[in-house]
């Protein structure tokens, strides 16, 4: 597995909060609490974009490859052009908006926050299209998948029906920190602030029945050591691999159908925050940041590295026999 960290010619000032990749090229898009959209051409290691803001960015996604949407710390949401850079207002939340995602499927913007709801707007007319304020709590994490709206919100994840807004929750025992969808069979994975990760399948068979485990079970002076799970990606060319990021700067690879783990990167030098593979699963990129989250955290330098995926994570996990690596 070749690895090369993304060169950044202007730093990013503050801690990194998600990196995505666009949905047909190696262009990867950068939402930073130093108030900075960044786009990178991650094949160059250039800068294509950087469109400044008033507010800490605290999510951000795609529409296409010329338009993405940031959610920030005011409440406010921004749509960009991203030939251009420049940023129009989409609206707005009462508090924090945390999570941001986009629909091709129904053509809205949906957005969430510690305001307890979750917005949609016409992507078209930058309309208001309809909220849903019956949360209990503030907005951890969201995604997407089709039609399926996953949020997590506490220790609870709710799914919706983007047609009809049926709503399934499932409570889980442990406080969420971030949820991914799971496309075949669908389900979802949420990684908690204690080190867990757990799968569930939406459709149950016996061949797909969920589960969960212990990400990193090691232990400290005697007593198990908890780290909270900030992100985790499944590689969207390989049925079952997906990748977990932990507070300790730990990134693993996973196989998902034969419950294990295949390989365990080098430990990097802060925080893992946020993870994204590319849209053919070739690439693997992990942000590397302090977090905002423990008190002792050392405030290095975001970084962003790259990994060029080999054979420990371009074949079908279960059936070559992969090691697993403890």
């Amino acid at each position: 597995m070749n690895t090369f960290s993304l060169n950044l010619e202007n730093p990013i000032q503050d801690a990194i909060s998600r990196i995505r990749f666009a949905p047909s090229s190696n262009n990867l898009l950068v939402s930073s609490w130093d108030s900075s959209l960044r786009l990178y051409d991650v094949d160059s290691s250039k800068l294509r974009m950087e469109a400044p803001g008033e507010a800490a960015l605290l999510d951000c996604c795609f529409e296409n490859e010329r338009v993405c949407f940031s959610a920030a710390s005011d409440g406010s949401v921004n749509r960009y052009d991203l030939d251009s850079g420049i940023k129009v207002s989409v609206g707005n939340h009462d508090d924090l908006a945390t999570c941001v995602e986009y629909s091709t499927e129904t053509c809205q913007i949906i957005t969430a926050g510690w305001d307890k709801k979750i917005n949609f707007w016409d992507a078209r007319s930058a309309q208001p299209h309809g909220c849903l304020n019956s949360l209990v709590s503030e907005v951890e994490s969201m995604s997407l998948s089709g039609l399926n709206l996953m949020v997590a919100a506490g220790s609870s994840v709710n799914i919706y029906d983007l047609r009809s807004f049926k709503t399934s929750v499932h409570t889980k025992g442990v406080k969420v920190k971030c949820i991914r969808p799971i496309f075949n069979p669908k389900g979802f994975v949420v990684g908690s602030i204690d080190g867990r990760v757990l799968l569930e399948y939406i459709c149950r068979s016996s061949s797909n029945e969920g589960y969960a485990f212990r990400c990193h079970p090691k232990v400290k002076d005697g007593r198990r050591h908890l780290v909270t799970v900030n992100d985790i990606a499944f590689n969207p060319s390989v049925i079952g691999s997906f990748v977990t990021g932990d507070n300790d700067g730990n990134a693993t690879l996973w196989d998902a159908r034969g419950r294990k783990r295949i390989f365990e990167m080098s430990r990097y030098p802060n925080s893992v925050v946020s993870l994204s593979y590319s849209h053919d699963g070739l690439l693997l990129a992990v942000a590397s940041s302090y977090s905002y989250q423990e008190a002792n955290e050392i405030e290095e330098p975001s970084q962003i590295f790259i990994h060029e995926m080999g054979n420990c994570d371009l074949t079908s996990p279960s059936s070559s026999g992969a090691s697993n690596k403890k």
